[in-house]
């Protein structure tokens, strides 16, 4: 058997190549921009601080993930939540905002809020911490908001 008597395995194609690098692009850039819920966009934040038990953090009456005191959320900042990918934020005395914590422009995780700022470590976007929208790119894409429940003193993943 001589070396020219072996057929060389074919290599895909150029184009193949392009194509599936491609594909594989407008998937991740779909996964990052994600969908809204309009029922999610409408409202965030239900306060239902006309009762409850007191003490009781474990779940809301709608059964949700119970996430923090309000005092654990300082004005004008927040605190992201990593588990539940979410980030929640006090803009002004008493509002709770809530927001997705993936960032819209590649996904990451956002981390810092502070003076009503909610900040992407990847790629320093920057978005409001009132409505989740963008304030300085590269993310051209507000964050999608998250609904919690105010009850009391507890705030709660709706």
């Amino acid at each position: 058997m001589t070396s020219g008597s072996l057929k060389p395995v074919s290599a895909p194609s150029r184009r193949t190549v392009v194509a599936a690098v491609g594909a594989a692009g407008i998937a991740v850039a779909l996964t990052a921009c994600g969908s809204e819920d309009d029922s999610s966009a409408s409202s965030d934040v239900q306060d239902n601080s006309s009762g409850g038990a007191a003490g009781d953090d474990t779940a809301s009456a709608g059964g949700g993930t119970v996430l923090a005191k309000t005092s654990d959320i300082p004005e004008g900042g927040g605190k992201v939540f990593e588990a539940e990918g979410v980030v929640v934020t006090q803009p002004a005395a008493g509002t709770y905002k809530a927001f997705s914590s993936k960032c819209t422009h590649q996904g990451c995780a956002v981390k810092g809020i502070a003076n009503n700022v909610i900040t992407c470590p990847c790629h320093n976007s920057q978005f409001s911490a009132e409505d989740g929208s963008v304030t300085k790119g590269p993310a051209t894409q507000p964050l999608a908001a998250a609904s919690i429940t105010v009850d009391g003193d507890s705030i709660t993943l709706a």
